[in-house]
């Protein structure tokens, strides 16, 4: 790899018009050298439309839609063949609400080759590991969070604190080493996946702290019936019966 690493950012999007033109001024600002890629769900809200719009003005902004509302974890697939496709050194995917802050894109693209002698297949943006915290939720919530994050731990194997975060930057060397379509997972229970999965062909876990943040426009996605969809998989893959 070069000194200057070729990085993509990923962004899946349902209905982020009220977020998503901020954002991308703030991904640009904190990391001008990175390309955007936003997967789209055919939002009704014009999210999709706005940025076939910015295409044309900035070359740096790529764009798939989809048909339907079809979950995250596909969406995040879809932006990593992407990545490998379009030869891609790193991938970094990231919430479209403002829960994940652009300002600590830079430091997670450091932490990959900060260690000479070990450096990092993924480096997770995490909101459990010494430093890190949530802003903004409930006690319950974070309660949730934390004990899926145990659980997926413990019965994965992981050695991370935080397994279900989203704002992660992934190698796509080690990418190119799993089959991506035999990811199960189509919602939140992706992230566990993913790192399960990348685990077993041997990709180095990294940590460094951020504070997420509550999302202060639009509505979240995540329910209860997603996280006991998450416990249920997580437990599948853990002893056996999914591979």
């Amino acid at each position: 790899m070069s000194d200057s690493p070729k990085i993509l950012v990923m962004v899946a999007t349902y209905n982020e018009m009220e977020n998503l033109p901020d954002l991308v001024g703030q991904i640009f600002k904190f990391l001008p050298q990175a390309d955007l890629l936003v997967i789209d769900d055919n939002s009704p809200d014009g999210t999709g439309k706005w940025c076939q719009e910015q295409q044309r003005l900035n070359k740096k902004i790529n764009l798939i839609v989809r048909k339907e509302k079809l979950g995250l974890g596909t969406a995040i697939i879809a932006g990593m063949e992407y990545s490998i496709k379009n030869d891609y050194d790193y991938v970094i995917n990231m919430d479209a609400d403002f829960s994940h802050q652009s300002k600590d894109l830079p430091g997670m693209v450091l932490c990959m080759d900060l260690d000479k002698n070990e450096p990092k297949d993924v480096i997770i943006g995490s909101r459990y590991a010494l430093g890190g915290k949530t802003d903004g939720w409930p006690i319950y919530r974070e309660t949730m969070s934390r004990f899926i994050c145990f659980y997926a731990d413990y019965i994965l194997g992981l050695g991370v604190k935080d397994c279900s975060g989203g704002f992660r930057c992934y190698r796509t060397s080690l990418l190119q080493k799993i089959d991506l379509k035999k990811v199960i997972s189509k919602g939140y229970s992706f992230q566990e996946e993913i790192l399960w999965r990348l685990k077993n062909v041997g990709a180095k876990f990294g940590e460094t702290p951020i504070t997420f943040v509550e999302r202060k426009k639009g509505k979240s996605k995540i329910n209860i019936g997603e996280a006991l969809a998450t416990v249920r998989i997580i437990f599948m893959l853990g002893f056996g019966i999914l591979k």
